[in-house]
């Protein structure tokens, strides 16, 4: 079981954002910027590209809604997305708030916030998907 499958059950804590039947997305806990946000599907496959098809658009229809929330709330130009998924075997995309293309490399250094900052974001983001 992956650490996202953990987090979806509900016995890792997260600062969730939205969920419906098939997707979850949270705060990134190590994020490249404010209101950096993880959507993954709740069904447990590695690569996202081993989604079928018709996952695979629902999980792009329903970033394009987190997305849209964390514009509202965060000072950005875009929401920048990205899909990695070598660091954690759960497919999984980034949706990362940028000003710059520079925004969206992971060797930059990662932004610190505590709990409360994060709960508060993550709030924000809640209101504005609802």
């Amino acid at each position: 079981m992956s650490i996202f499958s953990k987090i979806i059950a509900g016995e890792i804590p997260s600062y969730k954002i939205a969920e419906d039947e098939n997707f979850y997305s949270f705060l990134d806990i190590n994020p490249l910027a404010k209101g950096h946000t993880l959507v993954v599907p709740k069904k447990e496959v590695d690569y996202i590209f081993d989604l079928d098809d018709d996952t695979l658009s629902k999980m792009m229809l329903f970033s394009k809604k987190v997305a849209k929330a964390i514009e509202k709330v965060v000072d950005c130009k875009r929401i920048g997305i990205t899909v990695i998924g070598l660091e954690v075997p759960h497919a999984h995309i980034h949706l990362i708030p940028i000003t710059s293309e520079s925004d969206m490399s992971f060797k930059n250094t990662r932004k610190q916030f505590s709990s409360q900052e994060f709960e508060e974001i993550a709030s924000k983001i809640r209101e504005a998907f609802e």
